[in-house]
């Protein structure tokens, strides 16, 4: 099974999801602020990225869900 990584930079609002070793990839958008990346050779998903991550979420006290190629589940975000 592949590690996955995620990496949040909070000054960008933006959340890196990255399956697996670094590769070379191909981008593309799935839907607005939503992006996979490709394997440039195999054509596989090695990462998305998710912008605007905490606005997307922030006002939901449900869990979120993306549908991805891959399903991704976001639960709330809870202010202290």
């Amino acid at each position: 099974m592949a590690k996955i990584r995620f990496y949040f930079d909070k000054e960008g609002d933006t959340l890196d999801i990255t399956i697996g070793a670094p590769k070379k990839a191909i981008s593309e958008e799935l839907e607005d602020d939503i992006i996979a990346h490709r394997d440039a050779k195999t054509k596989k998903i090695v990462g998305f990225t998710i912008l605007g991550f905490t606005k997307r979420f922030k006002n939901t006290k449900e869990p979120n869900e993306i549908d991805l190629p891959l399903k991704l589940r976001i639960d709330p975000i809870l202010s202290a």
